[in-house]
């Protein structure tokens, strides 16, 4: 991934450098969706599970007047159907103050770009379906809201009772 300037927003993939950054963006993430208490992310954890031996994801900074606004974190899935690998993006976040300013449009345009570099055959994420704004400004980018499908998730303790073996 190379560095991208669109108007005056800059696009530069996160190093480990900038772990401590990534973690106010996902915090201001997690406060924008009330979700703050639920952030158990340290820097320490995201330096070994964003640049560590075994990557688990990759992370795109957009910066404004050389200040960091927003972020993209994403990573590769597969599609059976398709027989393809595909992009997805886990979290789109730009500060509350750059808003309005193309810092979104950007990283959303950057990401599709790289997922047609890479031979992806999708580009996909969710989006909490209280956040009309957010859907939104999906749709105008050309995303489709798949009204069919619902997140299937398990955490915690019930992650531990079904992972036990049979």
């Amino acid at each position: 991934m190379t560095e991208t300037t669109s108007s005056s927003v800059r696009l530069r993939p996160a190093t480990q450098a900038d772990v401590d950054t990534i973690l106010g963006l996902i915090r201001g993430l997690a406060e924008y969706e009330n979700l703050l208490d639920r952030v158990v992310a340290t820097p320490e954890k995201l330096a070994d599970t964003l640049f560590g031996a075994h990557p688990a994801a990759e992370v795109l900074l957009a910066e404004l007047d050389g200040q960091v606004q927003g972020f993209a974190l994403f990573f590769h899935n597969y599609s059976t159907f398709l027989a393809q690998r595909g992009l997805y993006l886990e979290d789109l976040f730009v500060r509350p103050e750059a808003r309005g300013r193309g810092v979104g449009k950007a990283l959303l345009k950057a990401l599709a770009e790289l997922a047609v570099q890479r031979g992806c055959g999708r580009f996909e994420w969710s989006v909490l379906d209280w956040n009309q704004s957010a859907i939104d400004f999906y749709q105008a980018m050309g995303a489709t809201v798949m009204p069919d499908w619902r997140i299937c998730r398990v955490t915690g303790e019930a992650l531990t009772r079904l992972g036990q073996p049979v």
